[in-house]
C-alpha cells in the first residue's frame, strides 16, 4: 500500500495524485481535505478535517510557525489535532511502504517520526528557507515533477542523489490528440487557485482580433467542461497560468501559449514562467496583456510555436513518478545490490 497527501488548495495535487495512481502496479491510498473527485484511481479515500479553524473569530492563531521552525502548527485547532490523529491512525493500521506529500512539511515530518518513508513532491520557486529543507533533508526520495532540462533549481541539487525528474506531470500524458476546430480558436484558463483574470479582460482581447475566436474555461463568466483535453488540441492558442498541470496539460497538447505567472507563495509560479522563458517554450508575461499588447502578445507566441513543449518531457511522466515511489517503499534488503535509498533518474 501507498499513500498519498494531497494537499486541498486549489485541485492541482488531487489530479497530479489520479495521473500516478493510474501508473502504479499497486493501491494507492489518498489522504487529502478536499473531496474525492468521480473517477480517480485511488483504491481509498481518507477525508481529513481542515487544519484551519474556520469557525473561529480569531484571525491570528497563536504561534503558527512553531517558532519558526514549521509553516503551519498553530495551537488549539481542533481540525488539525483531529487530522493528524486520522493519519496516525491509518499508519498504525494499513502499514504504508510509503507515503508521498504534496505537499506540507508538517505532514512530511508527522509521518517520518512515525517511522514511515516519506516521498516529498518538490514544488518549483525560492524553497532555501530552513522549513522546506527540514522535509527534504528527512525524505527518503524526491520527485520534482519537471524536467530537469528546463528546471534545475540551485536549492535541489543537495539532494540530487536522492530526486527523481519525473518531467512535467499531465493527467493526460500518452492520450490520443483530437480533431481541431475549422475555427482557430484562443482558450484562456482560469485557476482553481485564484487568479486576476476577468472575463471582460478575454471580452476585450477578443473584440480587437477576429482571427479566433475566444473561450474562457474557469474564469468568472466563463465555460467549464469536466474533459478540458479535446479543447485544448483543438486550439490555435492558449492563454494560461503557470500553474504546474495547466502547463503540464499544455505542454501534452503542444499548443502554441501565452503563460502569465499568478502570485503564489514562495514565487512558485514566477519561477516555472522564468524556466519557460529561458528555454523560449512560451511568451511568457508579468501581466495579462492589456489590449494594446494582445496582438504582439499572441504573435509572439505563435510564432514561437509549440515545437518546445517536448522538453518538459510530459510522455511518461506519471509512470516515471510512479516508479521512483513504488521503489522509494522497498527495503534495502528487498533490493538486490542495493543498500540505500535509489538514486535519482536524470535525463
Amino acid at each position: 500500500m501507498i499513500g498519498y497527501y494531497a494537499h486541498h488548495h486549489g485541485v492541482g495535487h488531487i489530479t497530479r495524485s489520479d495521473a500516478i495512481a493510474r501508473s502504479m502496479a499497486e493501491p494507492m491510498t489518498v489522504l487529502s481535505s478536499r473531496s474525492r473527485p468521480a473517477g480517480h484511481a485511488a483504491a481509498e479515500w481518507i477525508t481529513l478535517p481542515l487544519d484551519v479553524d474556520e469557525d473561529s473569530d480569531n484571525a491570528s492563531p497563536e504561534d503558527p510557525s512553531a517558532g519558526g521552525v514549521l509553516h503551519w502548527a498553530p495551537h488549539d485547532v481542533d481540525g488539525l489535532t483531529e487530522r493528524m490523529a486520522i493519519i496516525a491512525e491509518w499508519v498504525a493500521r494499513e502499514r504504508p511502504r510509503a507515503v508521498v506529500v504534496d505537499v506540507s512539511v508538517e505532514v512530511a515530518m508527522f509521518l517520518r517520526l512515525m517511522g514511515v518513508r516519506v516521498v516529498v513532491m518538490a514544488v518549483p520557486g525560492e524553497r532555501v528557507d530552513p522549513v522546506h529543507s527540514l522535509a527534504y533533508r528527512s525524505a527518503t526520495h524526491i520527485v520534482a515533477p519537471w524536467s530537469q532540462q528546463v528546471y534545475d533549481p540551485a536549492w535541489l541539487r543537495p539532494f540530487s542523489e536522492k530526486t527523481t525528474y519525473a518531467g512535467s506531470i499531465s493527467r493526460f500524458a500518452g492520450r490520443e490528440r483530437t480533431a481541431g476546430n475549422a475555427v482557430p480558436t484562443v482558450v484562456v484558463l482560469g485557476a482553481a487557485g485564484g487568479t486576476s483574470l476577468t472575463g471582460d479582460l478575454v471580452d476585450s482581447w477578443s473584440a480587437v482580433d477576429p482571427r479566433f475566436r475566444f473561450r474562457a474555461l474557469g474564469v468568472a463568466g466563463g465555460d467549464w467542461v469536466d474533459d478540458v483535453w479535446p479543447v485544448l488540441c483543438s486550439a490555435a492558442l492558449v492563454v494560461t497560468h503557470a500553474g504546474q498541470n495547466a502547463i503540464a496539460d499544455v505542454a501534452a497538447s503542444g499548443a502554441p501559449a501565452i503563460v502569465v505567472p499568478q502570485a503564489r507563495p514562495f514565487d512558485e509560479q514566477s519561477a516555472t514562467g522564468r524556466a519557460l522563458a529561458h528555454g523560449a517554450i512560451a511568451e511568457v508575461l508579468d501581466t495579462w496583456p492589456s489590449v494594446a499588447r494582445w496582438h504582439a502578445a499572441a504573435d509572439r507566441a505563435l510564432e514561437l510555436g509549440g515545437r518546445r513543449w517536448s522538453a518538459l518531457r510530459t510522455d511518461g511522466a506519471p509512470a516515471r513518478a510512479a516508479l521512483a515511489i513504488e521503489q522509494s517503499g522497498v527495503q534495502p534488503a528487498e533490493r538486490p545490490g542495493v543498500t540505500s535509498a535509489p538514486r535519482a533518474v536524470r535525463q
